[in-house]
């Protein structure tokens, strides 16, 4: 596979220029409790108290502020049962443009709700992958709406790498960003933030080790689909894109696999020191820096908290 049609700096400026007005600029934390227990200090980009409570809806405001007037008057669309469905519903909603939504018939009625409270149509379909994609492909042919992955599509890179960027921008040189894998749409974009506007600061991708179909791709050199994921760590169940999987070769220093308990773990740290709620996915890159944390001893590690959207009805702790 080969790097082509990348995102570039100017492509990422353009992006942060363009949303800015959509999504939040979110805070970045320090805790001098977690700063004494590793030994090293730790700035939590707080991505939970972005709209609609994760990172997505960079991404997604980017992709649908990036279409034509005639794709507009067609609207988006898209399956998902997670937090791209919400921003892409959000984002549209903003842009006054119609959204389709197709959701598996599982999906928890408080993200249906949400969707469709910001005001997207939605679809619902069997819980299965093939389901999801032969429904979508209904609404795209009946409808006319465009299409926007979740994560492999270079305007959702673009729009995900405004999150490192704004990190480097609001802390001193770091020695090392921590992110998640999931489909790679952040990874992607962050490896691009930290390759142009952060003097190529090392990036550490963290995965969870009953998911860990990115750590094992990058091993091999191909991508190796993920079958039956494991893990209490939802939003990263998915298996990695075919677009960001070359820019996670090229760019990424290591991939940390971590297990349930160290995200529970991780997770419950944040909350008591932190006071932030943060799911179990925004929680995978700080219990992968508590892994490394003798190897960065004294130095200064960039963490990404990508969401917050947890019920709290079902904490692990």
């Amino acid at each position: 596979m080969l790097l082509k049609d990348v995102p570039s700096a100017q492509n990422i400026e353009d992006a942060e220029e363009r949303i800015h007005s959509y999504i939040h600029r979110t805070p970045v934390f320090t805790s001098t409790q977690i700063n004494d227990l590793l030994g090293l200090k730790v700035f939590f980009k707080a991505e939970n108290l972005q709209k609609v409570g994760a990172f997505k809806m960079r991404g997604a405001s980017n992709a649908v502020l990036s279409l034509t007037k005639d794709q507009l008057k067609k609207g988006v669309a898209t399956h998902s049962s997670g937090n791209h469905a919400q921003a892409l519903a959000l984002a549209a909603k903003m842009r006054k443009i119609p959204a389709y939504i197709v959701m598996p018939q599982n999906a928890p009625e408080v993200k249906v709700a949400a969707v469709q409270q910001y005001g997207a149509e939605v679809i619902f379909c069997d819980p299965t992958l093939e389901a999801r994609e032969k429904t979508l492909k209904e609404v795209v042919d009946q409808t006319g709406a465009t299409f926007v992955h979740p994560y492999d599509n270079y305007d959702v890179i673009a729009g995900q790498a405004t999150v490192a960027r704004e990190m480097i921008e609001d802390t001193d040189h770091l020695d090392g960003i921590f992110a998640p894998i999931g489909g790679g749409g952040l990874m992607a974009g962050t490896l691009l933030s930290a390759k142009y506007f952060g003097k190529n600061v090392p990036v550490y991708g963290a995965e969870p080790l009953g998911a860990d179909d990115a750590f094992r791709s990058w091993k091999a050199g191909k991508i190796i689909p993920m079958e039956y994921p494991n893990t209490i760590a939802d939003g990263l169940r998915t298996s990695v894109g075919q677009k960001n999987f070359p820019i996670i070769q090229k760019y990424i220093s290591d991939i940390i696999t971590v297990t349930d308990d160290e995200i529970i773990e991780a997770m419950r740290m944040i909350f008591q020191y932190l006071k932030l709620v943060v799911e179990p996915s925004g929680a995978v890159p700080f219990a992968a820096l508590i892994k490394m944390k003798s190897k960065l001893k004294g130095k200064k590690a960039g963490v990404i908290l990508t969401g917050g959207n947890v019920d709290l009805s079902k904490l692990p702790f």
